[in-house]
């Protein structure tokens, strides 16, 4: 099992500790791309695969890197819903 796969699947169970970083690469080896959206966005950030110009919009958490379990569920069912991940 790849470096992706293990990625993969330990963003499917859901632990209460995947941080932002390691959404980052997974959403990098589905081809999606982080987007500037300039100096007054804050704290939301935006993935977009540039081939289906699908987005994906979020929160990026702080103070601590740790993803809510709900951001990881709506990134899941975006994903499954768009036939990214099975």
């Amino acid at each position: 099992m790849g470096r992706f796969e293990k990625l993969l699947k330990r963003f499917l169970s859901k632990p209460k500790d995947f941080s932002y970083d390691e959404l980052t690469r997974l959403l990098a080896s589905l081809g999606y791309e982080k987007v500037s959206t300039g100096k007054t966005a804050g704290s939301r950030v935006a993935f977009v695969n540039p081939e289906t110009r699908h987005i994906i919009k979020l929160h990026r958490p702080h103070p601590r890197p740790e993803l809510k379990r709900y951001q990881l569920d709506d990134i899941e069912e975006t994903l499954r819903n768009k036939g990214v991940i099975q």
